[in-house]
């Protein structure tokens, strides 16, 4: 009997796996706003790993499809464990850092970002009911905190 026939592919629980970027610069925040539930939220970059995708990539990808820039994470402020039960999803989020020496122009390429602001924590903080997820400010206090997770930790085989 396989692996697969004895259900150990079938039966296993598989959250959804998902990267944000906290992207700053001289204390401000990149957030995009978007539209989930008829809402107007605002959130990182984020989005979920696609197949064949490592996750360093899916974050670069991310970042480009909803603000627009080509930049690289310099590192990984947290890896979070979410769980959403008004839609009965689990989310493993990876959190990696983007520190800018100057301000980009930002302009979505997704049609599902309204669009792009640069906020301090303090605008962050008094948006915090139209956040997209409490993680949103989580990863900015932990970025804050002065975490980092090095990207060479992160291997893959692809």
């Amino acid at each position: 009997m396989s692996l697969l026939t004895q259900g150990h592919g079938s039966e296993q629980f598989k959250p959804n796996t998902t990267v944000a970027a906290v992207i700053v610069h001289q204390d401000k925040f990149l957030l995009v706003e978007e539209i989930e539930n008829n809402q107007r939220v605002f959130n990182q970059a984020a989005g979920h790993l696609e197949a064949n995708e490592n996750l360093i990539d899916a974050a670069k990808r991310e970042v480009f499809e909803e603000t627009g820039l080509l930049i690289e994470p310099q590192y990984c402020s947290g890896i979070y464990y979410f769980h959403r039960p008004e839609i009965a999803l689990y989310f493993l989020r990876f959190c990696f850092v983007i520190e800018l020496t100057e301000p980009l122009k930002s302009s979505p390429n997704d049609e599902e970002i309204i669009a792009t602001h640069w906020l301090t924590y303090d605008e962050i903080k008094s948006k915090e009911t139209q956040l997209r997820s409490p993680m949103v400010l989580q990863c900015i206090d932990d970025y804050l905190a002065g975490q980092k997770v090095t990207l060479d930790t992160f291997k893959t085989n692809l």
